[in-house]
């Protein structure tokens, strides 16, 4: 599956409707973006189980306001609609690919349950 690109119409019912979902903030005039852009594309030919997108901050400004993008290229990795990674910066094809693999054995009720664990605590303090 190549990459998708994602806009506000689109962001919440991809999230919504697959269970892993990287997305990778970029824009056109960002070099470490285009140099990112192929190591993405060929990792995401790699795991065609998961979905692959793109925010184009420039032209998504919304979106990257609300996920507090400051700094591209950004990736962010949602499992079960729950980010579960979020970096700036080059990842290099073995580093993304390895991140893939740990996010497909990721134990997501353990994530759940450290959630709710910090929100109590958060709520006790």
């Amino acid at each position: 599956m190549a990459t998708l690109e994602l806009n506000e119409q689109t962001l919440e019912s991809t999230v919504n409707s697959n269970d892993i979902v990287l997305i990778d903030f970029w824009a056109p005039w960002c070099g470490p973006c285009k140099s990112f852009g192929p190591i993405y594309e060929t990792v995401s030919e790699q795991h065609k189980d998961m979905v692959f997108a793109k925010v184009n901050t420039e032209e998504e400004q919304a979106i990257a306001a609300h996920f507090q993008i400051r700094s591209i290229p950004t990736l962010m990795v949602f499992k079960e609609q729950i980010i579960v990674f979020a970096q700036p910066g080059m990842i290099p094809e073995s580093g993304l690919t390895q991140l893939v693999e740990q996010v497909k054995t990721l134990d997501m009720d353990k994530v759940r349950a450290d959630i709710a664990a910090a929100e109590a605590e958060q709520q006790n303090a």
